[in-house]
Formats: structure tokens, C-alpha cells, sequence
């Protein structure tokens, strides 16, 4: 995960990664900051093999998680901590700004 300041904002950029060795037709980042939508935070593939995407976010705390071809979730091993998601597992957490 990288976080940046985005100039004359209050808004910081974070683009999300997962791991080439994560085997999958699609990817997605999930969380509280898209309504836990597969079609907001479907991910892209790079040249490299990894899968990334940039979201803008406003300063606060967010949970997430990824989703890998509609049916795997996958935690982020970057993640600023993990909190208990109710529903026997742990969501990620993103701290920004």
C-alpha cells in the first residue's frame, strides 16, 4: 500500500496492491469507503503481475478487504492493523492522514 498527500488538499491518495502470486481472473478492494462494492474497487493488472488501484481519501480510519474472483477474500498483509469483522474474520484497517 502506498499512501500520498495530494497537494493543496486535505485528501491523500492510497493505491491498494496485491501480490502477483495471488491467482486470479479478478481482484477487487472492498470496504466502508465503497459500500463493500466489487464494481467500485475492481482492481487492475499490471505489467508486473501485481494488481493495484488508487482511491482519493479524506483523512480518517476505513476498513477493507480484497476480493479475488468474486468468492476469496484475501487480507492485506500491509494493512495499518486488523480489527474483528463480526462475521468470524478480520477486516483491514487504513489509517490516513
Amino acid at each position: 500500500m502506498k499512501k500520498e498527500p495530494i497537494k493543496n488538499s486535505n485528501k491523500w491518495t492510497v493505491t491498494f496492491v496485491v501480490a502477483p502470486e495471488v491467482e486470479a481472473a479478478s481482484v477487487a478492494v472492498m470496504g466502508d469507503f465503497n459500500d463493500w462494492s466489487a464494481d467500485a474497487g475492481a482492481m487492475q493488472r499490471c505489467k508486473d503481475g501485481f494488481w493495484a488501484k488508487t482511491i482519493r481519501f479524506e483523512p480518517g480510519t476505513y476498513r477493507y478487504r480484497f476480493l479475488a474472483d468474486g468468492e476469496h477474500w484475501l487480507n492485506d498483509p500491509d494493512a495499518d492493523g486488523y480489527e474483528p469483522s463480526g462475521y468470524g474474520t478480520d477486516n483491514c484497517l487504513l489509517v490516513v492522514g
